[in-house]
């Protein structure tokens, strides 16, 4: 058996080059078609397979799938069956896929009906999101927010270093990729005024995050150990936690984001396989001080993906925003999912769980524009020749990653929004 990951792969479906999808990705999603209602399929080049038809027709057999499992509107029944088993049907179809395989290459009518042109295809949410909680997981993002509001020379609070800081999040909010978000409102206070106005947001923002996908159900009161995390995570997608600045400055005090966040969030369609990302594991960044027994692990579990955020202003198309490193968190998926349970916090297969801004050491590596603008005082000037201080109406944020290594690109599509005028 070949795995899946080898870069000597090639796949009989054409992949065009710098494609997010070869044949060692083969992510998960669900799409319809004008003729199709909601089913489970996987990206495979310029093309979406169709899941439902291959179970149907006996070439997923062996597997010991349910029936039904992929003829569902969200991927979480088939989640549910475990990282094994997923990683399970991945490995089958790669084998179907594989350049000298002639099962469904030669099989004509089966071709043409498994394999659908993705521009014919609608994607939607991937899952059904029963709980979710974002982080604040990296170092330089929370020194920078810290130095902005509190003081530089003690920017981090005392707990950052010692805990995953998180926070629970609206989950009926989040968003798919290409859904557009209507400016929010809220309460918003000058620095100068005695009380707060209700007003649309002025310094509306994205930020740029990933977020990981649980595949089990836990019991009330069981904690998951550390060494066992990555069991029950199936993998990741892309995602912005969009964020009314003004707005959450004012609420934040004492509990944190409410208005100022749970307006709406965005995420991409195809789930990457944690499988899938095996070979870009990179050392993350040194921990110190050392932290709890519960928290210490071993090996590589942060993950080289390079990120980029563009912003369409429809004036002359996209522009790059930022580029940085989902390998700059300091607290790793691991550690946020051993942390979040250690009190013994139930998890639900679906629950999606966000790493928190993504910023690296440099200023274009700033993964919000409160950071890349420092609160709007310095306005960031892209290519097409405007200025940007926070979003504008009108204005698309788009976000793109990849994993690359010896030749092999591993890509997540890409997670977009366009902001439109308050209600």
């Amino acid at each position: 058996m070949i795995n899946a990951n080898s870069p000597e792969l090639k796949s009989w479906v054409e992949v065009p080059p710098h494609s997010d999808f070869p044949i060692q990705n083969l992510p998960f999603g669900i799409f319809k078609t004008k003729y199709l209602p909601p089913v489970a399929g996987v990206a495979i080049g310029e093309h979406v397979l169709d899941l439902v038809y291959l179970h149907e027709h006996d070439f997923l057999d062996g597997l010991g799938l349910p029936a039904g499992v992929f003829n569902q509107k969200q991927l979480n029944g088939f989640f549910s069956l475990g990282r094994k088993k997923v990683g399970e049907v991945r490995q089958r179809i790669s084998e179907l896929l594989r350049h000298d395989a002639d099962e469904l290459r030669d099989n004509k009518a089966a071709r043409e009906i498994a394999l659908l042109p993705m521009q014919e295809t609608q994607m939607l949410l991937p899952v059904n999101i029963p709980n979710y909680t974002d982080f604040y997981s990296s170092e330089e993002h929370a020194t920078n927010v810290g130095s902005m509001f509190r003081d530089p020379k003690n920017a981090l609070l005392p707990n950052w270093k010692h805990l995953p800081v998180g926070y629970h999040g609206r989950a009926s909010s989040i968003v798919v990729s290409g859904t557009p978000i209507h400016r929010p409102k809220g309460q918003v206070k000058a620095p100068d005024a005695e009380f707060p106005s209700f007003m649309s947001s002025q310094k509306l923002d994205f930020e740029l995050e990933m977020a990981f996908i649980t595949c089990t159900n836990t019991s009330l009161g069981k904690p998951i150990l550390l060494r066992e995390a990555e069991e029950h995570i199936v993998g990741f997608v892309l995602f912005n936690d969009w964020s009314a600045r003004d707005i959450q400055q004012w609420e934040y005090v004492p509990l944190g984001p409410f208005l100022g966040k749970n307006f709406g969030s965005t995420i991409s369609p195809w789930v990457v396989t944690l499988d899938a990302l095996e070979p870009f594991r990179t050392e993350g960044p040194e921990q110190v001080p050392h932290v709890l027994p519960y928290l210490a692990f071993e090996g590589k579990r942060n993950f080289d993906i390079q990120l980029e955020v563009l912003i369409d202003t429809e004036k002359s198309g996209p522009v790059t925003a930022c580029r940085t490193n989902f390998k700059y968190m300091y607290w790793n998926a691991a550690q946020q999912l051993a942390h979040h349970t250690v009190n013994g916090c139930n998890i639900e297969v679906g629950d999606v769980y966000a790493s928190g801004t993504i910023s690296g050491p440099s200023p274009g590596s700033y993964g919000s524009l409160l950071e890349l603008t420092w609160n709007g005082q310095r306005p960031l000037h892209l290519a097409d020749g405007t200025d940007r201080k926070f979003l504008e109406d009108g204005d698309t944020v788009i976000i793109r990653g990849h994993a690359e290594s010896k030749g092999v690109r591993i890509g997540f599509g890409e997670c977009s929004g366009k902001i439109l005028p308050a209600r």
